[in-house]
């Protein structure tokens, strides 16, 4: 019986070392436990929650469980024994053991017996002896397969990104390869102002971050980020009143040496993403860090192109632009040319500096009375401009005439402006070198009857 034994541990140990799966290599282990011991019970206390615990009896191994003589086990690597003093069993603890450790400890009750069978022992010692090595194989083999995998989505997420796409182009990639890679349901990326007072949404984040209820919990990374935390890795958030996402990782943005911003992975279910995920998904915003800064600064640089400096409204070459791409798609467009009174005078009386300072207010006016598609833009000087496209002469008329009332209301120092309305429409051969010209003439015409008035220049004057 005993030779019998030894050539099945021989075909266990064959069969054990056959799989690479974690989870089918437990799975045989209990089957081979059943055929050879059917009277006994058997529990697996692991020490890594790396398998799916199915139908198996399988516990998690704590340091801090009151089982002390499975503690004693796995710490020393070494068999114990524990004999009942109340009824009849007794308890082996089998470590299972590899060459780089011990992965979880086996746990076998004799049900019959106040001591266990000391002819046993050798054999479960053997058994769990071989059943830890296939264990280590196993996992270091899906370690590897998890590495390599973990290198190809780097590399890719980097080769993609550095093929210089755009700043919206690069988030939303990233935030479908989180979302694949990750299992995550909600991933967002998040830009500081200049102050690093307020946080933007950056295009290509996943709707939820766009919406009100997303605002607790973009708040709270924000300031952990800011106090220097660094990347927080949360299993089960506590936040009053919100049940909504529990598991949390994120990332600061950082960009020379700064903080640029930072991104945020969730899940509703708690304790989701392992650690294993975490240290990735630092991994590849490290790795991609390059082509999103080249991302943003590409779009910084842009901006600074297309917009005034001091206004911050666009530039005149960009409105130029628009208005030729308007006037060749639209069917109509008003263009409205505005011009601060006697700024002059208010520069020798104030100073330069009060200059600026109107050309603000009233460029912050304008940008409060457009929206949509409307483009605001410095023209030159004292002088701002507005273009309304698939905005009838009407509509345009009421909106310079409100800006002008507007103006000459809540300015400090009070000022007024004169305005010159033009109008183009697909009906009519036009040009926007035309257009301009319409306007300048009406805004002068405007100046030299009153000034604080705004005339539209067509194939008449008409002074409102």
């Amino acid at each position: 019986m005993e030779e019998n034994k030894y050539k099945k541990l021989f075909h266990i140990t064959e069969k054990l070392h056959s799989s690479l799966d974690v989870n089918n290599l437990l799975g045989e282990l209990f089957v081979i436990l059943q055929e050879v011991y059917p009277d006994f019970s058997y529990y697996l206390l692991l020490s890594q929650d790396t398998h799916s615990h199915n139908d198996l009896p399988i516990i998690d191994l704590d340091y801090d469980s009151e089982n002390l003589t499975a503690i004693n086990a796995y710490v020393s690597g070494d068999i114990q024994l524990e004999n009942s003093n109340v009824g009849n069993h007794a308890i082996l603890y089998a470590p299972l053991k590899g060459r780089q450790g011990v992965y979880g400890v086996l746990q076998i009750i004799a049900p019959t017996s106040s001591e266990f069978p000391i002819n046993e022992v050798e054999f479960i010692t053997l058994l769990a002896g071989c059943a830890g090595s296939a264990l280590e194989n196993a996992q270091l083999y899906q370690q590897s397969r998890r590495a390599v995998s973990d290198l190809q989505l780097i590399n890719e997420t980097s080769h993609r990104l550095n093929s210089n796409l755009r700043l919206t182009e690069t988030m939303t990639f990233m935030s479908e390869q989180i979302k694949t890679s990750f299992d995550a349901e909600e991933v967002g990326f998040f830009l500081f102002s200049h102050d690093q007072g307020k946080v933007r949404v950056l295009s290509g984040s996943t709707p939820y971050f766009f919406s009100k209820q997303a605002r607790t919990y973009i708040d709270y990374i924000k300031e952990k980020i800011q106090k220097g935390s660094g990347p927080l890795f949360i299993g089960d958030i506590n936040l009053p009143n919100i049940t909504s996402f529990h598991s949390i990782m994120a990332v600061p943005m950082i960009q020379r040496q700064k903080l640029k911003g930072f991104s945020i992975i969730m899940h509703q279910m708690p304790y989701f993403f392992s650690f294993e995920t975490f240290k990735l998904l630092q991994s590849l915003l490290h790795h991609s860090s390059l082509a999103l800064t080249n991302s943003l600064l590409r779009e910084e640089l842009e901006t600074l192109v297309i917009t005034d400096h001091l206004t911050k409204l666009h530039s005149r070459k960009f409105l130029d632009e628009k208005i030729q791409r308007s006037m060749k798609m639209d069917e109509e467009g008003t263009f409205i040319l505005i011009d601060i009174d006697n700024f002059k005078e208010i520069n020798d009386t104030f100073g330069h500096q009060i200059g600026d300072e109107l050309l603000i207010q009233l460029a912050d006016l304008i940008k409060r009375n457009i929206h949509g598609r409307d483009i605001g833009a410095r023209w030159g000087g004292e002088e701002l401009a507005i273009y309304l496209p698939m905005v009838p002469l009407t509509t345009g008329t009421a909106i310079a005439e409100r800006l002008v009332e507007k103006v000459s209301e809540s300015t400090n120092p009070p000022i007024t402006v004169s305005c010159g309305v033009s109008y183009w429409n697909k009906d009519h051969l036009d040009s926007y070198q035309y257009l301009f010209k319409r306007a300048d003439e009406a805004m002068y015409t405007a100046k030299e009857t009153g000034k604080n008035k705004v005339i539209i220049q067509g194939d008449y004057i008409t002074v409102c």
